[in-house]
């Protein structure tokens, strides 16, 4: 009895500069996991505005500064379904106009699934990881695609 009362009497010894060494380490790694994520969100942006671009302004179903939208948190959720229908409508429009045929629906079923995929990585727990690691590739698969397509669009054709 007495050594449980010996026990219950120590008090745990909480060494500060250890607790806030690793709580300024977790706001450390929280900060550059932060601008990462932005970094790359940032060059893929820029990489859909100069696609977008390239067509021709009166074939665009969007504007290009409005993929920027994509960096707003929460937002680009609802967003996506708007940017990835909006760039292949955009050079299927183009293309159509000029009497091109053979593109297909220029990525816009992949953009869709690349929706999808997103909102399934955040929302389910259980597919989460493979719904990420499905819109990773469809991201880096319809950006090559955007810009296959945007080769195809002579610069002289924009205004």
């Amino acid at each position: 009895m007495n050594l449980l009362y010996t026990i219950a009497q120590q008090q745990p010894v909480i060494d500060e500069k250890a607790i806030m060494a690793i709580f300024w380490f977790f706001i450390a790694f929280a900060l550059i996991a932060l601008a990462i994520y932005l970094v790359i969100n940032i060059a893929i942006c820029a990489l859909h505005y100069s696609c977008l671009a390239r067509v021709p302004a009166e074939y665009r179903k969007m504007e290009p500064w409005q993929v920027w939208l994509l960096l707003i948190p929460f937002f680009n959720f609802f967003w996506n379904f708007i940017v990835y229908q909006r760039i292949p409508e955009s050079y299927q429009a183009y293309f159509e106009a000029n009497g091109k045929e053979g593109y297909g629906d220029c990525g816009k079923n992949m953009g869709l699934w690349y929706s999808i995929c997103t909102i399934g990585a955040i929302v389910v727990p259980c597919i989460g990881s493979i719904a990420g690691i499905a819109s990773l590739v469809l991201m880096i698969i319809f950006i090559v695609k955007e810009f296959e397509l945007r080769g195809k669009i002579p610069r002289a054709a924009v205004s």
